[in-house]
């Protein structure tokens, strides 16, 4: 469908994809948020005009964790069901971002060869989307500290949220974390609430991680009794003075069977429909990523069964479990951002992957953070039984040598390679035959790091897609 775009909204198309086009090839960058900079410098409202043509509207995600991987698996249902979208799949999570991904999917005459919008945002960004494109969905993923010098604290993120929510276009449906206590309260008083969850109890643990954030009723300040978590504040709870409690999950997971690094296996039901859902993901994070991407599939009106059978295909996004080699090696990437996420990373490569050999990088520059306290929070305990070797890296290397120093783990199984190409040579060299590297970076050094790889020929640009036949 051919967009309205008026004189002044071509010539803010043009000027975008003009600004791909000499950002590609003068090899600048992917093309990924400059365009939509340039764009809505030259109309302020050209996203809206874009997504008008969107005939079966927008879908927006956001949340701390999992944003991406729960946008792929969500756009990988859609298609498999013939919904063509238009997503922001290269990670440029800002309303630039956004722009500049509906510009690069843009025909020069203002055609979109897509039918829905697809768009992870960050969580502060989230209400000036809503105005923009006004979402029919918006899924909101869980909520953990990250990046405290961007954001404050949890509550001001979820205030975000909230205001988005509550300010969204009628008939709008919030696909929401019933485990995650902070998002399940967003629900309260809006109309159309999908909830997502899982309800295995043989996977819950006793104890909340010195880390978990979510501890106290959003109604009455009382601690919540939890009767076990999945992972930080994540899990089944309750208010002692019955003031708030985990909303029963629309969508839920009853049994979650995790298979290595290989893949994971599902029991979902929605009450209608009991489905088992195959998906080569690995880690219990991603099983959120999915119930929530199914239940959002459900928010559009995909049954369950269809949603299910799409994903035994899915490919991990960029940087979430992506498969390379380096030197010889087979490697999986896993991006690790927070304290949450970082730990859940660890559990996942060293309980699933049986993970001997890291590189662990950690860069401080504002896609990132620059406040890096927060290692201190990450459980790198998990490390002294397992790692035989790590190499650190990236602009903060040294503040994980020490962090690791207090964890306890030997000084031989410790190496700082400031290099990028350096540091994955190291790695790969002293992973074992037969055993797999696991690169843990956060964002801009998963970047540099993949750009590395990219011109070695073992990955493809990120805002292209991922391996290049990268089989171990």
């Amino acid at each position: 469908m051919r967009a309205k775009l008026g004189a002044r909204g071509t010539a803010a198309l043009w000027a975008g994809k003009l600004t791909t086009g000499l950002s590609r090839g003068l090899r600048r960058g992917g093309g990924t948020t400059l365009p939509g900079d340039v764009s809505r410098w030259v109309d302020p409202a050209i996203l809206t005009k874009l997504s008008r043509a969107l005939r079966d509207g927008t879908v927006v995600i956001t949340g701390t964790n999992g944003k991406t991987t729960t946008a792929a698996l969500l756009r990988h249902i859609l298609e498999a069901q013939g919904h063509p979208t238009v997503a922001n799949q290269a990670g440029a999570n800002l309303v630039f971002g956004v722009t500049a991904a509906i510009i690069n999917r843009a025909s020069w005459a203002g055609e979109l060869p897509a039918t829905i919008g697809l768009f992870e945002i960050d969580e502060a960004s989230l209400p000036r989307l809503v105005q923009e494109v006004a979402p029919g969905t918006i899924v909101v993923t869980n909520l953990f500290r990250d990046q405290l010098d961007r954001y404050g604290e949890l509550e001001t993120t979820a205030a975000h949220i909230r205001r988005a929510l509550t300010q969204g276009p009628e008939g709008m449906t919030a696909v929401l974390n019933a485990d995650d206590p902070m998002v399940a309260a967003l629900g309260d008083g809006l109309p159309r609430v999908i909830y997502a969850g899982l309800d295995d109890a043989s996977l819950l643990q006793s104890e909340l991680s010195h880390g978990a954030d979510a501890k106290f009723c959003p109604r009455c300040g009382s601690p919540f009794i939890f009767e076990g978590v999945y992972f930080g504040h994540v899990g089944h709870y309750r208010c002692p003075r019955g003031d708030f409690t985990r909303p029963p999950p629309d969508v839920r997971a009853t049994k979650v069977s995790i298979r290595g690094m290989d893949g994971m296996r599902l029991r979902v039901t929605d009450g209608v429909q009991d489905v088992d859902v195959d998906v080569p993901l690995s880690g219990l994070y991603n099983a959120y990523n999915i119930v929530l991407a199914l239940a959002a599939a459900k928010a559009l009106e995909v049954p369950l069964a269809q949603g299910a059978a799409a994903l035994r295909d899915f490919t991990p996004a960029f940087g979430r479990m992506e498969r390379t080699v380096v030197e010889e090696r087979p490697a999986v990437l896993l991006l690790a951002k927070n304290p949450t996420g970082f730990n859940e990373v660890l559990r996942t490569a060293i309980q699933f992957g049986h993970a001997t050999s890291f590189l662990i990088a950690l860069n401080d520059r504002i896609a990132d953070g620059q406040d890096v306290s927060w290692i201190w929070d990450v459980d790198f305990e998990q490390l002294k039984g397992a790692a035989r070797h790590i190499v650190l890296s990236g602009d903060r290397a040294l503040d994980l040598r020490v962090r690791l120093k207090y964890a306890e783990l030997p000084d031989d199984r410790l190496e700082v390679v400031a290099d990028w190409r350096e540091a994955l040579a190291r790695a790969a060299k002293a992973t074992p035959v037969g055993e797999t590297l696991f690169i843990l970076p956060t964002y801009t050094a998963m970047l540099e790091l993949r750009s590395v790889l990219t011109r070695d020929g073992a990955l493809q640009p990120y805002w292209q897609g991922g391996p290049l036949d990268a089989k171990p």
